[in-house]
């Protein structure tokens, strides 16, 4: 096999795995809208209670970012100053 050959294939192979790799590493945000409703969300606090303060809380990578429910499957777009029907104190 010639030496051209082999460089192309792996040139080839390089530009179809960056974005590949790209894709793969970058987190995708879902939000569960139907939950949310039912569940009215909203993205202020209602007075002291919010998402921060919730038993249901989990938080995201620093205390201002974005977290996740247990309440909400799938949600991960929950703000820390929001509020939601299911807010329960944390203990």
């Amino acid at each position: 096999m010639s030496t051209r050959r082999i460089w192309l294939k792996l040139a080839a192979g390089a530009a179809v795995a960056a974005p590949l790799a790209a894709l793969s590493s970058h987190a995708w945000a879902a939000k569960n809208d139907s939950m949310r409703s039912a569940l009215k969300y909203q993205d202020k606090p209602n007075g002291a209670n919010q998402c921060s303060n919730c038993l249901h809380f989990v938080p995201g990578k620093t205390a201002k970012d974005a977290g996740g429910c247990k309440i909400l499957p799938g949600d991960t777009e929950i703000s820390p100053s929001a509020w939601c029907s299911a807010w329960a104190k944390k203990a």
